[in-house]
């Protein structure tokens, strides 16, 4: 599959005119619970010749150039990249320290380590938050739920923790998370699920765990409290991204 997916960068490469600066995983296979048959989420940013950012016509910041049951490929420009960057954009972090990386640069590293100067708590906690709240209230609230869901609560849920806790971003893998955050009590269950979610197609139903449960609403409840205490983020400023998109286009 890496080599399939190093072919499609080169396609998008030679058909979209760009160069790609950065590709990671950014699902399931990135988080470290990926099903037997889970999709590759694959993430790009990429830049395009200078002409094409001095006209005056609208351009799109976005290349959507794969979606099927085995690949969904998309990519996001450098202007779009470093202004979502500014404002502190958790997917930014998350495809930065992926653990799964299908190609990178020079350039990209330069970024790298620049990248987390521009972390801010709030929206972070805002974006896990909010994640696992909606997929707690979709998939888990009845008898039945659909397994995998559990992860997509549980993982920002401790997201969230991580970054109460340690003012950083947190990291991809759920285990390190778990390892760190995750109380004690319901870690049988976890790993059970996390052994089912492991070994089982992604529309697997089961009964629901209920200890799991309880533990959602307290920590939901435990966040939401944190969260009205923090301070607003502060301005990081447009210098340092302004450099670096022009140097960017130069060469």
């Amino acid at each position: 599959m890496e080599k399939t997916i190093a072919r499609k960068l080169k396609e998008i490469e030679e058909k979209e005119s760009v160069r790609i600066l950065h590709c990671v995983e950014s699902g399931s296979r990135a988080w470290g619970f990926a099903s037997p048959n889970s999709d590759y989420d694959v993430r790009f940013i990429y830049v395009r010749p200078k002409e094409f950012y001095l006209r005056l016509d609208p351009t799109r910041d976005v290349i959507e150039w794969q979606l099927d049951d085995t690949l969904d490929i998309n990519g996001w420009d450098i202007s779009k990249t470093l202004t979502l960057l500014h404002k502190s954009n958790p997917t930014l972090f998350e495809w930065n320290a992926s653990p799964v990386v299908y190609k990178t640069t020079e350039e990209w590293q330069k970024i790298s380590g620049i990248i987390n100067r521009y972390f801010a708590s709030k929206p972070g906690l805002y974006h896990y938050l909010s994640t696992a709240k909606s997929n707690y209230r979709e998939y888990l609230k009845g008898e039945t739920v659909r397994l995998k869901r559990y992860f997509y609560v549980l993982r920002p849920l401790l997201a969230c923790k991580w970054i109460l806790a340690e003012g950083t971003p947190p990291p991809m893998l759920f285990r390190s998370l778990a390892e760190k955050y995750l109380d004690d009590s319901v870690k049988p269950d976890v790993e059970k699920l996390l052994e089912m979610k492991i070994s089982s197609p992604e529309t697997t139903e089961g009964k629901r765990f209920d200890r799991v449960n309880d533990y959602i609403d307290r920590s939901i409840d435990e966040i939401e409290a944190a969260i009205q205490s923090l301070p607003a983020a502060c301005d990081t400023g447009w210098g340092e991204l302004n450099q670096i998109f022009l140097s960017l286009l130069e060469n």
